[in-house]
C-alpha cells in the first residue's frame, strides 16, 4: 500500500489509535479527515494536528453515516482510503440477564454494524481509485476471548469484524479495493477507561503507546500484508 498522497477518512480519529493514525498520515503527506462524536475532542485533535479536517459523526446513526458519505463525496472526491477505527468496549456480567446489555452504548452498533455499513457506503466512492483501501481495526481479543471474558460482546464483535474482513477482501478484489485488517494488542487509549483505571491498567509494560503501535503496524501495511499483527505482549489484558 502506498502510504503517501492519499485522502483518508478515519472514524474514531480524535483519540487513541485513530489519532495516532491521523498523526502518522499527516506526517507522510496525506489529506486526513477524522470523524468522532465529541466535538471537544475533535477540536483538541485539530489543534494538535495542523491541516487535519474534522467532522462530527455518530457512526451508529444511519442518517449520519449517509450524511458522512455524502459530505466526503462532495468535499473530498479524491477519497481513496477508509479506516474503520471507531470502537467501544464494555465490561458485562452475563449472569445479570439483560441488565448490563441494556445499560450504555451498543458495542454491536459501534464495533460491527457501523464498519459494515460505512464500508458499503464508501465502496462506490473508492472503486476505481488508485491505492483504494479499506482498513478495519479489530482486536487481538477476537482470537483469545479467555483473556477478556469480562467484555464478551466486544470480543464477539471484533471476531465478527475479522470474519467480515475476510469476506469483504475477497468480494472487493475485482474492484481493486484492498481490505486490510489491523489487529491491535493492548494499546494505551481511552478504550473502556473506567475499567482500565479500576484494574490499574492504563499504562504498563504490557501495553503499547499508540504512536509506537501505529508505526509498527503501518510498516507492515506499506508492504503486502492484509492481516497486520503487532506482537508486543499481544493481547495481554
Amino acid at each position: 500500500m502506498r502510504m503517501t498522497n492519499n485522502t483518508i477518512v478515519i472514524t474514531g480519529g480524535a483519540t487513541g489509535i485513530g489519532l495516532a493514525m491521523a498523526r502518522y498520515f499527516i506526517q507522510h503527506d496525506n489529506q486526513v479527515i477524522i470523524c468522532g462524536r465529541r466535538q471537544d475532542r475533535l477540536d483538541e485533535a485539530a489543534a494538535a494536528l495542523p491541516g487535519v479536517h474534522t467532522l462530527g459523526c455518530d457512526v451508529t446513526n444511519p442518517d449520519r453515516r449517509l450524511a458522512l458519505a455524502d459530505h466526503i463525496q462532495t468535499h473530498f472526491p479524491d477519497v481513496n482510503i477508509l479506516v474503520n477505527n471507531a470502537g467501544i468496549q464494555r465490561d458485562l456480567d452475563l449472569t445479570r440477564g439483560t441488565l448490563d446489555l441494556d445499560r450504555g452504548e451498543s458495542e454491536i452498533a459501534v464495533n460491527l454494524e457501523a464498519p459494515i455499513y460505512l464500508s458499503a457506503l464508501f465502496t462506490p466512492l473508492l472503486s476505481g481509485k488508485d491505492n483504494a483501501t479499506i482498513v478495519n481495526v479489530s482486536s487481538a481479543l477476537a482470537f483469545m476471548v479467555e483473556r477478556a471474558t469480562r467484555c464478551p460482546v466486544y470480543c464477539a464483535t471484533k471476531a465478527g469484524l475479522h470474519a467480515f474482513s475476510i469476506a469483504q477482501r475477497l468480494q472487493l478484489e475485482p474492484l481493486s479495493i484492498r481490505v486490510v485488517e489491523i489487529i491491535p494488542p493492548a494499546v494505551e487509549s481511552e478504550l473502556n477507561l473506567e475499567s482500565r483505571v479500576k484494574r490499574h491498567f492504563t499504562s504498563s509494560p504490557h501495553m503499547m503507546k499508540a504512536d509506537d503501535f501505529v508505526t509498527q503496524a503501518f510498516d507492515q501495511m506499506a508492504g503486502d500484508a492484509t492481516e497486520i499483527r503487532v506482537s508486543m505482549n499481544w493481547g495481554q489484558k
